[in-house]
């Protein structure tokens, strides 16, 4: 990958964000199925959602990420997704260390996120950038299919 990846902070209302998780619901579907997806499509609303980061190459979405209040200490990682073609090239990464960033610039402690078990790749993206299995959380917490996970952020910002 020679092209510079360039990650720009935005809200949930920019149109680059919504076409990509567009983009995630139906990739969600093929992998989860249409019926596990109705369930959770009530947890991926963009409604609390504040701060989004969009990749973008050459001037293309690429990939989001966003990260919401869930607690006065914790960010809730949502709506994750790089572009298939664009995967395995380390863009998650940056994303998700930019939202991990940004959540500590405004004073918070910890990043937590819920993904299925279906999402393999997405379990060991995070478990690679440090994050460990907690048990699920609030709405997910009978959940069987979902996998909650936790990292504590650094204090060195």
């Amino acid at each position: 990958m020679n092209s510079t990846v360039h990650l720009s902070r935005t809200n949930p209302d920019h149109l680059d964000f919504r076409k990509l998780i567009a983009l995630l619901d139906e990739n969600l579907n093929e992998n989860n199925g249409a019926e596990a997806q109705l369930f959770f499509k009530q947890f991926n609303k963009t409604d609390d959602i504040k701060h989004v980061i969009i990749a973008y190459m050459e001037g293309v979405a690429i990939g989001c990420g966003s990260i919401k209040e869930y607690d006065p200490k914790s960010m809730e990682l949502k709506r994750m997704f790089v572009h298939p073609e664009f995967r395995n090239t380390g863009i998650a990464s940056q994303i998700l260390v930019h939202l991990e960033n940004w959540a500590q610039e405004m004073g918070y402690e910890r990043c937590i996120l819920e993904t299925g078990e279906k999402q393999k790749e997405a379990v060991m993206l995070y478990q690679k950038r440090g994050y460990q299995v907690i048990p699920n959380y609030g709405q997910y917490e009978e959940v069987a299919s979902s996998i909650c996970m936790e990292k504590i952020l650094n204090k060195q910002i």
